[in-house]
C-alpha cells in the first residue's frame, strides 16, 4: 500500500526536541511519509534557546519547485515562521498549491515562543493575517491564542472565535498551558460549517477533557499535536476524529514519560509512540448530550464479551417484510420507514409493536421516539443528528432500550457516554440508503473503535453484503445490520439463512 505524503515547513530544533525533528518522528510513527522545508535553524538545548537563523524564501521555493514534481502532499503542517518575508513567501506559494490540489490541508501551528524560554518569532497578528485564509486548522496554544486573539481572556470559546473570525477554517485551542493547578486538560475545537451556505449559527464546536499528565517529556508535544492532525486528516478521517485521535497520541506519549521509571530531570523530548489504540489515553467529550440521560439504558441481555451475540440485524421498512423476517429466529430487527404521513406512522408502528409480541425478536423503532413511547415498543433507534432534538430521559424512564449511530471515534465516544443499550458504527462500505461521503469507516476505522468499546453491544452497517460479511464479523462486533442484502434479494429469506450460517460459522 502506497504511503499517503505530507509537508511540514517548520524550523529545527538542534536539541533533537520540537520542529522539524518532532514533525518527522510523528509522521512515521502513524505511518506517513513527510518531507521537511526547513525554515531556520535555532541554536537551543534544553534550557535555553540562543540563536533564529532564518532560511532565505528563494531556497524554500525551489524545494517547493522540486517537492511537488514526484512528492505531492496531502496535507501541509506549517510550525515556525520566522518573518514576514516568509509569510509573504508562504502565501503566494499556497495559493498556488490549493489552486492545484483542490483537497489539500494546511495545518498551521502559530510557534511564538520556544518552550525554553526565548522569542522564535516577532510576528504580530496584523503579520499573519494574509496567511490565515488560506488555514484549514490552526491549533495555538493558551498563550499563542491569546497573542493571535490580542486579549488576556483565557476563556476556550471566546479566544477560538476571536480567532476564528480572522480566516482560518477551523480553530483548536491547546489546553496543556492553561491552569496548571487544575488535575484536567481542556482542548477546545471551533469550526467552520464545510458548506459555505450554512450560515454561522450552524459553526460547530468540539470540547475534549483529558487528566493532566506531569512529566518534563513534552518538549515538541505542541509540534506533534498539530503533525498528528495532519497525519490523521490525510488519512481521511474528518476533524473531530483527527482532534480525538491527535489528543489520545499526545496523551499516550505523555504517560509513558510519566510512567517510566527513570524520568529525565531536564526539560526532555516528547515520546512519538504511534497510532493509540489503548481506551485508557483516549480523551472524554465533553457535550451537553453526554449529560442529557442521568443512567444507564436497559440491557439486550447480550453484553460484549459472550459468545452468544445479537448476529443478524436486518433493518426494513414495512409491516411486510416484518411479517416475513420475524418467523426467522433473529435476535433484534429494526423497522426504519419514511416518507409517512403522522396517521400513517402512528398505525404502522402501532401495527408493527403488536405483531412483534408473538416472538422474541427484540424490534427497534427508527427515529420515532414518541410513537415507540406511546405504542410500547421494545426499543428505539436514534441517529447521530437526531440526538439533541430527542428527550432521552422519556426514552429511558419509559423502560425503552436505545440504540446511537455513530460515524468515527469521536461520535462513539460521546454516545458510549450516554450508556446505551447498543452502539451503531457506519458506514462500513459505502451504501444506497444513504449519502455517507467523508464518514466511510472502512474495517481499520472500524477495528480500531472498537478498542474504545465497553460491555455495550455494538452494530456494524452500511454496505455489507454476504461477501463482505465475514470480514466485518472477525473485527469483533456483536451485529451486523443488513438493508439492501436483504431487501433487494431474489430470495430474502434465503439471504437471512445464510447470513445466520455463516455469521455462525465464523464463531466456530
Amino acid at each position: 500500500m502506497i504511503k499517503k505524503n505530507i509537508w511540514t515547513i517548520s524550523g529545527s530544533d538542534c536539541s533533537g526536541g520540537a520542529g522539524i525533528s518532532a514533525d518527522i518522528k510523528t509522521a512515521h510513527g502513524l505511518g506517513l511519509e513527510i518531507c521537511s522545508l526547513i525554515t531556520a535553524n535555532t541554536v537551543q538545548n534544553s534550557t535555553k534557546l540562543l540563536a533564529v537563523n532564518p532560511t532565505d524564501v528563494a531556497i524554500l521555493q525551489q524545494q517547493v519547485d522540486c517537492l511537488i514534481a514526484d512528492k505531492t502532499p496531502t496535507c501541509i503542517k506549517i510550525g515556525l515562521l520566522v518573518n514576514t518575508e516568509q509569510v509573504n513567501w508562504l502565501c503566494h506559494a499556497l495559493v498556488q498549491l490549493k489552486n492545484d490540489l483542490p483537497e489539500l490541508n494546511v495545518i498551521y501551528d502559530p510557534v511564538g515562543q520556544a518552550s525554553v524560554g526565548g522569542g522564535l518569532s516577532r510576528l504580530t497578528t496584523n503579520d499573519l493575517l494574509p496567511l490565515l485564509p488560506l488555514i484549514d486548522v490552526i491549533t495555538p496554544n493558551l498563550m499563542e491564542a491569546q497573542q493571535l486573539a490580542q486579549t488576556s481572556n483565557n476563556e476556550l470559546p471566546e479566544l477560538a472565535h476571536s480567532i476564528l473570525v480572522l480566516g482560518a477554517g477551523a480553530v483548536i485551542v491547546k489546553g496543556g498551558h492553561g491552569a496548571n493547578h487544575s488535575t484536567e486538560c481542556i482542548d477546545y475545537c471551533l469550526a467552520r460549517p464545510d458548506k459555505p451556505e450554512q450560515n454561522q449559527a450552524q459553526i460547530e464546536y468540539y470540547q475534549l477533557v483529558s487528566n493532566r499528565i506531569k512529566t518534563n517529556a513534552s518538549h515538541g508535544g505542541g509540534c506533534s499535536f498539530a503533525t498528528a492532525i495532519a497525519c490523521f486528516i490525510a488519512k481521511s478521517y474528518l476533524l473531530r476524529d483527527a482532534f480525538v485521535l491527535s489528543k489520545a497520541f499526545i496523551n499516550q506519549g505523555l504517560k509513558f514519560s510519566a510512567n517510566s521509571l527513570e524520568q529525565e530531570s531536564n526539560y526532555s523530548a516528547f515520546e512519538q509512540l504511534g497510532v493509540p489504540n489503548h481506551a485508557n489515553n483516549f480523551p472524554k467529550v465533553s457535550s451537553s448530550l453526554s449529560a442529557q440521560s442521568s443512567q444507564a439504558f436497559k440491557a439486550l441481555g447480550l453484553p460484549r464479551g459472550q459468545e452468544k451475540k445479537l448476529g443478524l440485524y436486518p433493518v426494513v421498512d414495512s409491516i411486510e417484510w416484518l411479517k416475513r423476517l420475524l418467523p426467522l429466529g433473529l435476535e433484534i430487527i429494526q423497522l426504519r420507514v419514511k416518507n409517512k404521513t403522522e396517521e400513517q406512522l402512528a398505525l404502522i408502528i402501532q401495527q408493527a409493536v403488536a405483531f412483534s409480541q408473538d416472538y422474541k425478536t427484540r424490534l427497534f423503532i427508527n427515529d420515532y421516539w414518541q410513537l415507540a413511547i406511546k405504542h410500547g415498543a421494545y426499543g428505539v433507534h436514534i441517529g447521530q443528528e437526531d440526538l439533541v432534538d430527542t428527550d432521552l430521559n422519556a426514552i429511558n424512564e419509559a423502560g425503552l432500550r436505545l440504540g446511537i449511530s455513530t460515524h468515527g471515534c469521536y461520535e462513539f465516544l460521546l454516545a458510549q457516554q450516554i450508556q446505551p443499550s447498543y452502539l451503531a458504527i457506519g458506514a462500513i462500505f459505502p451504501t444506497k440508503t444513504k449519502d455517507m461521503t467523508g464518514q466511510i469507516q472502512g474495517l481499520d476505522n472500524l477495528s480500531q473503535t472498537l478498542r474504545l468499546a465497553t460491555d455495550i453491544p455494538v452494530v456494524a452497517i452500511g454496505g455489507i453484503n454476504l461477501a463482505r460479511a465475514a470480514s466485518v464479523w472477525q473485527t469483533g462486533v456483536d451485529s451486523i445490520a443488513v438493508v439492501t442484502a436483504i431487501t433487494e434479494s431474489e430470495f430474502p429469506e434465503q439471504a437471512v439463512g445464510d447470513f445466520q450460517t455463516l455469521l455462525t460459522s465464523c464463531n466456530q
